[in-house]
């Protein structure tokens, strides 16, 4: 890369179409965040994305739904309300909806029109889990469902989440969607504690252990999805922001993210539009339909998240080996023996 300075490398990377997905910085890129457990993490162009117009479906949310079709939840019938509330949030009547976050919907594009220099600009803004560094909903789930994992990615586990919501209530763009009729609670306490399991995005964890990029970022057809690791990724947005003149969304929000967004307009305007969208609806309360806030603290900063945290880690870590000492007792004896056999 003699007599190319980083800037003009990264240009050249952006008009090429190089990047992809992973850019070719020499830092050994996804195969070395899996291998060596480097933490990775996304940056999302909006000058790239274009929300998929005049296709049929967006390429990233198709990907998300082929990659995870089955890990979607199956509930039971005659779906219990949450005790002791006369109600529970059920989607699956809806699971081809795309227009929001659903227990079968884990990405979808919200699209705004904002000004620049006096003219109106549309843009895509791709929306899922930010994946952030220090996650309240990891922390604050008094089950262990959550878990920020050594390579980023923050996942749920469905066999230890009972659905009370606490994850989506601490994250500022309420992100984790719940279902009911599915989960632990059906087989523990199905009358006094029915919830469901939370679901999300996991950033494809399984994918990425295995070197491989997120089915979305693999789909993209504009290219506007980029992977590698998390230095990268912020290294590359604020790259691309000064190029174009524009702002980065997710290196400070919430204690900081492990999602970058770049935007050619400020996002407190992007915000503002999402605000409205979502006053305009039928019922402006209903989860699903994140905004997106600038310059959010972490809840876990505060003095009530301190305090709830040192409240709940110790019944959590109960609550956990209990869940497991249960799923070991009433596993599959094969699968025992063959999860056995692969640990051996």
């Amino acid at each position: 890369m003699t007599g190319i300075s980083r800037r003009d490398f990264l240009r050249r990377g952006f008009a090429s179409g190089l990047a992809g997905g992973a850019i070719a910085t020499g830092l050994g890129g996804t195969a070395r965040a899996a291998t060596d457990t480097v933490s990775v993490g996304t940056m999302i162009d909006l000058t790239r994305c274009d929300g998929c117009r005049g296709r049929e479906s967006q390429a990233c949310v198709s990907a998300c739904h082929i990659e995870h079709t089955a890990d979607f939840p199956q509930p039971i019938e005659n779906i219990g309300d949450y005790w002791p509330q006369k109600k529970h949030e059920d989607w699956s009547d809806k699971r081809g909806l795309t227009s929001r976050l659903t227990p079968y919907n884990w990405t979808f594009v919200q699209t705004v029109t904002v000004e620049r220099d006096g003219e109106a600009l549309e843009l895509s803004v791709p929306r899922r889990c930010m994946h952030c560094d220090n996650p309240p909903c990891a922390k604050i789930c008094p089950f262990s469902a959550q878990e920020k994992t050594p390579e980023g990615p923050v996942v749920i586990d469905p066999d230890l989440c009972f659905g009370g919501a606490k994850c989506r209530d601490v994250c500022p763009w309420g992100i984790p969607a719940r279902q009911a009729g599915v989960g632990l609670y059906l087989k523990l306490a199905p009358k006094l504690a029915g919830g469901g399991v939370m679901y999300k995005c996991d950033l494809c964890h399984d994918r990425v252990v295995d070197g491989s990029r997120p089915a979305c970022v693999e789909a993209c057809p504009q290219q506007a999805l980029f992977f590698g690791t998390k230095e990268e990724m912020l290294g590359l947005a604020k790259a691309r922001a000064e190029e174009i003149d524009g702002h980065v969304y997710g290196a400070d929000e919430n204690g900081g993210t492990s999602t970058f967004y770049v935007s050619p307009v400020p996002f407190e305007a992007i915000h503002e539009q999402l605000v409205a969208q979502k006053e305009s609806q039928e019922n402006p309360q209903a989860p699903g339909f994140p905004d997106m806030p600038s310059d959010v603290g972490n809840f876990l900063d505060t003095t009530n998240g301190m305090a709830l945290g040192m409240v709940i880690a110790p019944v959590a870590g109960l609550v956990a080996a209990g869940a497991a000492a249960y799923r070991t007792m009433t596993a599959d004896p094969a699968e025992s023996a063959h999860t056995e056999g692969e640990q051996s």
